[in-house]
C-alpha cells in the first residue's frame, strides 16, 4: 500500500519480502502474483517494469544507472529495465541498465545480465550467456 501511495503500480497478490530497497516508487510497475525476495535492491533511476508471475530472488540488484567513464565529468547514464512475465532473476544476480528480460527467461544465481535475455532462455555467468532453454512442464 505504501508503494502505491508513492506512485508505484502494483498488481494483485504481489509479495514483497523484508528489507527490499526501492529508490523511486513512481518508476516501478509490478504485475500480478510476482514475488520480490529479501534484500532485493531496485535502483530505479528510470522505469522498471516487472511482469506478472515474475520472481526476483534474495539479494538481486536491479540497476538502471551507470556512469560514462569516457567523460571527464563521469556523466550518469540512465536506462529503463523490462522484466517480462514469468521471468526468474536468481539470488544475488544483477540486471544491468537497459536490460530486457523476455518472457519466462532465467538469470542464474550471481550472474550479470546481458542486454537481452531471449524468451525461455536460461543465462549464467558474467557476462551471462545462454546455457539452455527452459522447459516448463504442466
Amino acid at each position: 500500500m505504501i508503494l502505491r501511495i508513492f506512485g508505484a503500480r502494483v498488481g494483485r497478490e504481489v509479495i514483497i519480502k523484508p528489507r527490499v530497497n526501492i529508490k523511486y516508487p513512481w518508476f516501478l510497475k509490478i504485475g500480478d502474483f510476482s514475488w520480490i525476495g529479501e534484500e532485493v535492491w531496485i535502483d530505479n533511476l528510470a522505469m522498471v517494469t516487472i511482469g506478472s508471475n515474475a520472481c526476483l530472488s534474495q539479494g538481486a540488484l536491479i540497476l538502471c544507472g551507470n556512469h560514462d567513464y569516457t567523460r571527464e565529468n563521469f556523466d550518469l547514464r540512465v536506462r529503463s529495465i523490462n522484466i517480462e512475465e514469468g521471468v526468474w532473476i536468481g539470488a544475488k544476480a544483477i540486471v544491468t541498465p537497459g536490460a530486457h528480460c523476455k518472457s519466462h527467461s532465467i538469470l542464474a544465481v550471481g550472474s550479470v545480465s546481458p542486454p537481452k535475455l531471449e524468451p525461455y532462455g536460461i543465462y549464467r555467468g558474467n557476462p551471462a550467456v545462454l546455457v539452455k532453454t527452459r522447459k516448463i512442464q504442466k
